[in-house]
């Protein structure tokens, strides 16, 4: 790959969308009783959304927009818990700039930040450990939220931390897993998947191993997916062919980013930092057993759960937000009752319409409050 341009090409994409038509049309499957499609991560459903792919298939595809966006599916009671960090005395709370506007029971990090909290928009984790450099008489926590594909990225830094002896720095662990996240969708009686997209970014360090389950016990193809537009078209045919041939393997359309055996280094750095929480609260699912990390015994004092009092409430979704049933599939963004009115970008009543990756935002972002009113 040498350019963006080579994965955006009209004419490869209408060439792509004819194969799949093709084979849509060999399976003999309708628009009643369509193949449902779930991209897991945030970003595909970003790259969906943004190219107008899904407008492209043909109606017996449906594709289902998975809980891949580790902002989104952040329970009301975690940010309440950051609130409560930020708001202590001598705190600077360090955060990616998307989680600011994440909404709390009461409010979000952002809103604290206006009421008088030091709460700062970092870029990495490292970012955070510099300012604990910078000021050594302030508690500097970071917000260390994301899949495997920044899980990484923070366990470095909590190396290098202890390396060099900093003790005014700490993480606020929220770092989630995907493989018990597919388990649990897999597990859900009121969910239909015939075939996953694979989150690129997270396979990127831990390979396509990982994933062999879903192909091998529940009999679902998977194919790990790039983010342009030929990427998602060129996989969704992958999935189509396993389909259509009766195979049920795991895929890796992504090789020129993703290795099979993961990024060793990485791996190495996760293991070594972290280790499996019993449970985790996730905004639509529930508690998944395994599905978040904390940080291991030994680096305890980097841990701000250890080092804060935090209230560690769980908190139930405002009844109106039907973020949990879009996370599961179950009903589209524009079928939320509150989509484009009470919740929006500027003014988002959920999770789901804050990041760029989240569902509801992608939607609203790129037409999806005009095709709300198309669908009545």
């Amino acid at each position: 790959m040498k350019y963006a341009d080579e994965f955006r090409d009209r004419d490869k994409a209408q060439a792509l969308v004819r194969e799949i038509e093709g084979l849509v049309a060999e399976m003999a499957v309708t628009p009643d009783k369509p193949i449902h499609i779930m991209e897991v991560c945030g970003g595909h459903t970003h790259s969906i959304f943004r190219y107008g792919l899904e407008g492209m298939l043909p109606k017996a595809i449906e594709l289902i927009h998975g809980p891949g966006c580790p902002v989104c599916v952040l329970p009301m009671g975690r940010v309440d818990d950051c609130v409560a960090i930020a708001e202590r005395p001598n705190v600077i709370f360090t955060t990616f700039g998307d989680a600011m506007r994440v909404p709390g029971s009461k409010k979000s990090l952002l809103q604290a930040k206006a009421e008088g909290a030091d709460v700062r928009m970092v870029y990495s984790p490292m970012d955070a450990l510099a300012l604990a450099r910078k000021h050594p008489d302030k508690d500097v926590v970071f917000f260390a939220l994301g899949f495997e594909t920044t899980m990484p990225s923070t366990a470095f830094t909590i190396l290098e931390a202890e390396a060099d002896g900093i003790t005014n720095f700490s993480v606020f662990c929220n770092h989630i897993t995907i493989v018990p996240t597919v388990k649990a969708i897999l597990d859900s009686p009121e969910i239909q998947i015939d075939g996953f997209l694979g989150p690129g970014h997270v396979s990127m360090v831990i390979g396509t191993a990982p994933y062999d389950f879903i192909a091998r016990h529940y009999r679902r193809p998977m194919v790990v997916a790039g983010f342009e537009p030929l990427d998602v078209l060129q996989s969704i045919w992958m999935v189509l062919k396993q389909l259509k041939e009766g195979r049920a393997e795991i895929e890796n359309q992504y090789a020129r980013i993703v290795p099979d055996g993961g990024n060793s280094p990485a791996l190495k750095a996760v293991s070594q930092v972290y280790e499996l929480r019993e449970f985790f609260e996730w905004r639509g699912l529930g508690s998944i057993d395994h599905s978040g990390v904390r940080l291991r015994e030994g680096y305890a004092r980097f841990d701000a759960e250890r080092r804060f009092a935090i209230p560690n409430v769980t908190i139930a979704d405002p009844q109106s937000c039907q973020c949990g049933e879009v996370l599961k599939g179950v009903i589209k963004p524009w079928q939320c009752k509150v989509f484009g009115t009470a919740c929006t970008p500027e003014v988002p009543l959920g999770a789901l319409m804050v990041s760029s990756e989240g569902a509801c935002a992608a939607h609203y972002q790129y037409g999806g409050a005009r095709r709300q009113g198309s669908a009545a």
